[in-house]
């Protein structure tokens, strides 16, 4: 649902403005766009740390599995995701809503983004380049930690196995979940990690599209 709604977000408008041959998008419609695009992007990030956690029960904590991952504590770990991806969404997208741009709105991406958009304020945007860096240490690093430290224990779990299909097995059942997770922190890192000053039209969209398109 989440990667669904991600890239409703911004591929609607983007076919549209291909068809039309006209890349216009209103103020409003810019901001809306971006505070979507941060929810559901910042929810697909921690619910591949959720789903970390769920393959470290799995593997580690077989006996427990049924009792931590229970349909309720999947639920409450659901609402965690949805409320704690709203505050990055709603500061970036208030803090944009007040900066003051330039006459010149030619964005160089194609769908609105935070660094095309600072590049494009007139005002001072330190505040938003500190919010981009401070938000992005702890929605992008926080939860990659949280992975890390979850893949260090079923590694260590897997290799005490004694039969090589168990191992096999378990590998693969992480395999897929680890090539997003290579996808989607490499791509955001470099994109989110970065102030205005080192922005590159080319760097963005490359990593934008692995993020938007290929991740999903």
């Amino acid at each position: 649902f989440a990667d669904i709604c991600f890239t409703s977000a911004s591929i609607p408008k983007m076919l549209v403005n291909i068809e039309t041959q006209q890349q216009t998008i209103s103020y409003v419609g810019c901001i809306t766009q971006l505070y979507f695009l941060l929810m559901f992007g910042g929810l697909d990030n921690l619910l591949l740390a959720a789903m970390a956690y769920d393959r470290y029960v799995a593997i580690c904590r077989p006996l427990h599995y049924t009792t931590v991952m229970s349909p309720q504590h999947c639920v409450l770990m659901l609402s965690v995701c949805w409320a704690l991806t709203n505050i990055p969404a709603l500061t970036h997208s208030i803090l944009l809503a007040h900066l003051d741009f330039c006459s010149h709105h030619a964005i160089p991406h194609f769908y609105c983004d935070i660094s095309p958009l600072l590049k494009l304020a007139c005002s001072d945007a330190h505040l938003n380049e500190l919010m981009v860096i401070i938000m992005g240490a702890i929605f992008l690093t926080g939860p990659l930690a949280l992975i890390v430290l979850s893949y260090a224990h079923i590694t260590s779990a897997i290799l005490g196995f004694s039969s090589p299909e168990g191992r096999w097995k378990a590998f693969s059942t992480c395999g897929s979940h680890l090539t997003v997770v290579l996808l989607f922190y490499g791509s955001l890192m470099g994109v989110y990690l970065f102030p205005s000053s080192s922005y590159s039209v080319q760097r963005e969209s490359s990593a934008a599209v692995l993020y938007m398109v290929v991740t999903p």
